[in-house]
């Protein structure tokens, strides 16, 4: 599977983001012979199991111009560099505590030429500012993760959903879930058609009112 099934999910994409989605492989298998940021059998498949997955994100919510977005535990660059490529009118901070991880991060996102990124290796509960919406690939459980983030949201909302969490998780979430009521599961097999997809979701938590 190839750069060609972003395309089929997302058929308006410009020339000039289809050549920065194809970029991806060659740079993510060169630097991840230097730097293992991700197992092989990925690397394999990293336009199913890496990039196209962030892009589920995509399909739940649209980012609007000027917005900022913040990528926590981002490891080689995902959810954040997918979701960086597709809306580029869009602010990115990805966010990770390993710094070979970041250091991977900053060669790609400089190959891509993307300017609306910027990566930090720190801890996010170190992190100054405040964001639009926290995306992630379930780094922890939702616990652990709403304590980490606690005061990285912004009360004023540029987009029709309130600011909140997205978060990527797979399996039943039931129990983890229990205690946020207002959290919304999507399932990304109603916008995917391939197995990978079957368990995976995006979970919205809104802020507090």
């Amino acid at each position: 599977m190839g750069v060609e099934t972003i395309l089929k999910y997302f058929p308006s994409l410009s020339k000039g983001q289809f050549l920065q989605f194809e970029a991806l492989e060659h740079l993510y298998q060169d630097w991840n012979q230097k730097i293992n940021v991700v197992s092989r059998k990925d690397i394999d498949e990293l336009y199913l199991r890496h990039v196209l997955h962030s892009l589920g994100i995509a399909k739940v919510q649209r980012f609007n111009e000027g917005s900022e977005i913040l990528d926590v535990g981002t490891g080689g660059g995902f959810p954040g560099i997918p979701l960086a490529i597709l809306f580029p009118r869009t602010q990115f901070v990805l966010v990770d505590a390993i710094g070979k991880k970041i250091k991977v991060v900053h060669e790609v996102i400089e190959g891509l030429g993307l300017d609306n990124v910027i990566a930090h290796h720190s801890r996010v509960e170190d992190l100054p500012g405040e964001f639009d919406f926290i995306v992630s690939r379930a780094v922890a459980a939702m616990p652990t993760f709403v304590h980490w983030t606690k005061g990285k949201i912004k009360k004023d909302a540029a987009h029709e959903r309130r600011n909140g969490i997205l978060y990527l998780k797979g399996g039943d979430l039931t129990e983890e879930l229990a205690p946020y009521r207002t959290a919304q599961l999507f399932e990304l097999k109603d916008f995917f058609e391939e197995d990978f997809f079957e368990t995976k979701k995006v979970v919205y938590l809104p802020q507090k009112k």
